[in-house]
């Protein structure tokens, strides 16, 4: 076991556990709102929600799925010992959701004029996980 020692002194990175079932029902074509409804806790079937949702022009239905999504990650990532700030990679495939409802999230409160809270999401998402940031754009 290799350990690393955090020297900026902030909170070691957040990694949730992996949950492959609803990944792999999205990946091999199972519609988002049956994986939503099978797997209710899942970040990444809200995240792909609001995706479709908002890729159909319905952004309050897209920012409704975000806010779910989001709101389940922090649950995951509270139960998982983060405490409110700190590092969540992207580069662990299981935080995938959770920062993709949060960039879901901050497109949608965007486009309907909650400027407040796209400039507080975009800004977590950044903190979270520049590579997140970068990523989804």
């Amino acid at each position: 076991m290799t350990i690393h020692e955090n020297l900026l002194g902030g909170p070691p990175p957040t990694h949730l556990p992996d949950d492959p079932e609803p990944r792999e029902l999205l990946a091999g074509g199972t519609p988002a709102a049956e994986v939503a409804a099978k797997y209710p806790t899942s970040s990444l079937a809200w995240a792909r929600l609001a995706d479709e949702a908002f890729e159909r022009g319905s952004t309050v239905e897209s920012y409704a799925y975000a806010r779910t999504g989001y709101h389940r990650g922090l649950d995951a990532l509270r139960r998982n010992g983060w405490k409110g700030h700190g590092p969540v990679p992207w580069e662990h495939e299981p935080n995938r959701g959770f920062l993709r409802a949060l960039h879901a999230l901050a497109r949608a409160a965007q486009v309907i004029g909650e400027q407040e809270e796209y400039e507080r999401c975009s800004q977590f998402l950044k903190d979270s996980s520049p590579t997140a940031a970068q990523t989804l754009g």
